[in-house]
């Protein structure tokens, strides 16, 4: 099973002097668990995360200990506790542009058919942070705290064209040594979205992610300093053509994500 890449191997080399090991393996832990993970025993952490037995024994119980992971004694599995789950909805309750943007992407969501969703990058992917979907039964089911390939989906893509060009540079290398094998694609999958973002100020993904899933993105950077995020609105191929894709989300899109930089700034829409 392959590790899933997690900030502080990407991001926080040469860092070592100033960082608490025992904090970047405590949360390397909770990160180890996924949508969908009712609960994961310690050879799925170990697995998850590489790190040795007895390192995961010692933190997994500081964890529960701590309210951040709950222990089943009967199946011997741990699950995300109560500390973890409030200081999650904190982060997302406390957000502006989560806030701000929800009411201007469930309309988008109704109108296409699609869903509409607000994500972040989580290191070598993007992880949702509010979703919107229209009634359609065959609308995209993914959840806030879904993650997402970066260079496979149009939400990664529109987050790395806006990316300045030496942030972009060390994103694309940490890809590349993730995947060695596919460094070629994912160069030209992101000088792709670079050129597409340059022309027409949104980004597409045409079943790169998986062959059914047609989405089209664009990225917001807020001007009080908050992350780099992405907005993406996909679903199936039939619903969103690519005709569609470039006549009516697209454009959509762009103007969604004005709307929300003047609100978020007081200005009138």
């Amino acid at each position: 099973m392959r590790k899933r890449a997690t900030r502080d191997e990407t991001e926080l080399e040469g860092e070592g002097a100033q960082l608490s090991s025992s904090l970047v393996r405590g949360l390397g832990i909770l990160r180890a668990f996924r949508p969908g993970d009712a609960s994961l025993g310690n050879q799925d952490i170990i697995a998850r995360t590489g790190l040795p037995k007895a390192t995961v024994s010692r933190i997994t119980y500081t964890l529960s200990a701590l309210g951040y992971l709950l222990y089943d004694k009967d199946l011997g599995r741990y699950s995300l506790g109560p500390a973890t789950v409030a200081l999650g909805y904190s982060a997302l309750s406390s957000s502006a542009v989560v806030h701000v943007a929800r009411p201007l992407m469930q309309p988008l969501a109704d109108l296409t058919g699609a869903a509409v969703a607000l994500g972040a990058r989580d290191s070598l992917n993007m992880v949702y942070l509010a979703n919107c979907r229209s009634e359609s039964l065959v609308t995209l089911r993914l959840n806030p705290g879904s993650y997402l390939p970066i260079w496979k989906t149009s939400m990664g893509l529109a987050y790395a064209a806006a990316l300045s060009s030496e942030e972009r540079a060390s994103l694309m290398r940490a890809l590349q040594e993730a995947e060695p094998d596919r460094a070629a694609m994912i160069a030209t999958a992101i000088d792709d979205a670079i050129a597409q973002y340059a022309r027409q100020g949104y980004v597409t993904s045409f079943g790169a992610w998986h062959s059914y899933i047609h989405a089209v993105g664009v990225p917001f950077r807020p001007r009080d300093g908050s992350p780099l995020v992405a907005i993406t609105c996909g679903g199936i191929g039939e619903i969103i053509t690519e005709d569609r894709a470039h006549a009516e989300i697209g454009p959509a899109l762009v103007a969604m994500v004005e709307a929300l930089g003047n609100q978020l700034e007081g200005n009138p829409v």
